[in-house]
């Protein structure tokens, strides 16, 4: 008996669990919007060097302004559209004569010493027009990302220990007010140094939401019905993908949007006072009675009134008298690094999570590049992981976790290589490999999460599970930072190959029972499973000595 009996006991999966996953829930369209909201926040708009001061072009029409700009300002290496960077020192009149034989590349240029012109024809406002984030100060817009993703990795260290300590329905509403608040301080913030700490505490916050949110979930849900609810409550965060263009589209200003993404997590804060904190945790705690208060609670809700007498403080150990003495023991990540087979999986995991994450922020955190509306490159993106993730549910079930994983990796990073040859004019075939690759690396994602799980016994799965996931945090902090490099898709997709053969060395997990403690793992087929030493397989399997005396019979 476990606890996931004592659940079907009062419901299952009744009315309660619907409330609750659907609720819990709900935040994780605005995760998505997080996340991505550097690509509208810190949109790149149109630009070019402002034209001295006594040579004013606000009375001309914008076809005459377009004209006459080329006396100021000269082409850009590709000779279709102006520089951003530089201007004529003095203005070229003579380029203003049609078919003018003037060669440009020798006319004396100069920095954009009276600021910037910036168009408002796809943003009215974002942090790099507000605060000039461009030429030598481009790398600062990408510093934004990377910062807030730093935050989302301090957050997933903090908040997963305090989960553990005051419960995760605890620090889930507080780090519910805490991105609210945060959030909405985004918006007013005055200096781009001010805004960057704000993401970052932001991050924290979003990290607080994602870890209890799903471990608050899963834990009041019966273990048959895991599998399907964790994929269709994942949808929530591909559709807020495309929410988020849809609400770029509309505002246009990065501070109205900053706002409306983060005001709706007061009513998040306020109705998540509803939550049961998980009955598993309260028990393992000593918290007994508040356990049971919740499964009376969750009983009386799911129509299975008749339980509540049923069930006492007796009932509740009895069912949990295997976890109860699996707390006594503690896991630290030092123990994966010396557990016969853990420091191979530990290892392979990580660069499985690094390199999934990186190729999928790189991706996902640079639309502009593409020449598409970065509108129409949101929602496609957040489109293309609906059949991505139904993909992964297919090939999981028939190929293995395996195979689906190096399938997935190789897939990708064979699509972004292919994009290196494709010529920068074919703007559709490029774009479309970009989500063919966008899309696979989604599918590793939903792999990678089930893998992980299966591969860690019960008393350490959530302790390798934080410790392999880190490297999804560094992968999303590198990816902007690696954008300025001419040769960012090789790094890509190089990381992806990589990564690929990292998971060939992981054990098959299809068809394997679970197993619960670092002991069931040793009494098991665990050489296949972490295919050990021949010497460490004979230790596996030498009998129990029983030091107690026995009682001869006569």
């Amino acid at each position: 008996m476990g606890f996931a009996d004592l659940l079907d006991e009062v419901g299952g999966f009744g009315r309660y669990q619907w409330i609750h996953v659907t609720l819990i829930s709900l935040p994780g369209l605005l995760m998505a919007s997080q996340n991505l909201l550097n690509n509208f926040v810190s949109g790149v708009p149109t630009h070019y060097c402002s034209i001295p001061a006594n040579h004013s072009l606000n009375n001309l029409s914008h076809l005459h302004q377009k004209q006459l700009l080329k006396m100021f300002i000269p082409p850009d290496s590709s000779g279709n559209r102006l520089a951003r960077c530089r201007r004529y020192v003095n203005p070229q009149w003579q380029l203003l004569v049609a078919n003018s034989s003037t060669n440009v590349s020798h006319l004396e240029t100069e920095d954009c010493i009276d600021g910037w012109t910036f168009e408002q024809s796809d943003f009215l406002a974002t942090t790099v027009s507000e605060w000039r984030l461009v030429c030598s100060l481009r790398p600062l817009k990408q510093m934004i990302q990377t910062i807030y993703m730093g935050g989302v990795l301090t957050g997933a260290i903090v908040y997963g220990s305090l989960s553990d300590r005051f419960g995760r329905r605890s620090v889930l509403i507080w780090s519910y007010l805490q991105l609210a608040v945060l959030g909405c301080s985004s918006a007013l913030s005055p200096t781009y140094s001010v805004y960057c700490i704000f993401r970052f505490l932001s991050g924290m916050a979003v990290s607080g939401v994602i870890i209890n949110g799903v471990s608050l979930k899963v834990e009041w849900i019966p273990t048959k019905t895991r599998t399907v609810v964790g994929t269709l409550s994942s949808f929530f965060f591909t559709f807020g993908q495309m929410v988020l263009a849809g609400l770029a589209y509309w505002l246009r200003d990065w501070r109205k949007l900053q706002m409306v993404v983060s005001a709706p997590l007061f009513l998040f804060f306020t109705y998540s006072w509803w939550y049961s904190e998980s009955a598993r945790w309260l028990v393992l705690n000593r918290r007994s009675e508040d356990a049971l208060k919740s499964l009376h609670r969750v009983a009386r809700i799911n129509g299975k009134s008749e339980m509540i007498e049923k069930i006492t403080v007796e009932v509740l150990h009895s069912h949990m008298n295997k976890e109860i003495e699996s707390a006594h023991s503690t896991f630290t990540v030092f123990d994966l690094l010396r557990t016969p087979g853990m420091r191979r999986i530990s290892i392979c995991l990580m660069a499985v999570w690094f390199s999934t994450s990186f190729a999928y922020y790189g991706l996902a955190m640079d639309l502009q590049k593409f020449g598409v509306s970065i509108y129409l490159m949101q929602i496609i993106f957040g489109a293309v992981d609906i059949p991505a993730k139904l993909f992964a549910l297919g090939i999981l079930s028939y190929l293995g976790r395996r195979v689906s994983q190096a399938v997935c990796l190789f897939f990708s990073a064979t699509i972004i290589f292919a994009n290196i040859f494709v010529p920068t004019d074919m703007q559709t075939l490029r774009t479309t490999l970009a989500c063919l690759g966008k899309a696979f690396t989604s599918a590793s994602f939903t792999t990678v999460y089930l893998y992980t799980g299966e591969l860690y016994p019960t008393v350490i799965r959530q302790t390798g599970m934080g410790f392999v996931s880190t490297m999804a945090r560094i992968g999303s902090m590198a990816a902007p930072a690696v954008l300025i490099l001419d040769e960012v898709i090789l790094v890509y997709g190089g990381s992806a190959v990589l990564a690929g053969c990292f998971a060939c060395f992981l054990p098959e997990t299809l068809n394997v029972p679970l197993p619960d403690t670092v002991e069931d793992n040793r009494t098991r087929n665990i050489e296949m499973y972490l295919n050990v030493t021949e010497l460490e397989r004979k230790s596996l399997h030498k009998p129990k000595i029983n030091h107690k005396p026995t009682k001869l019979k006569h």
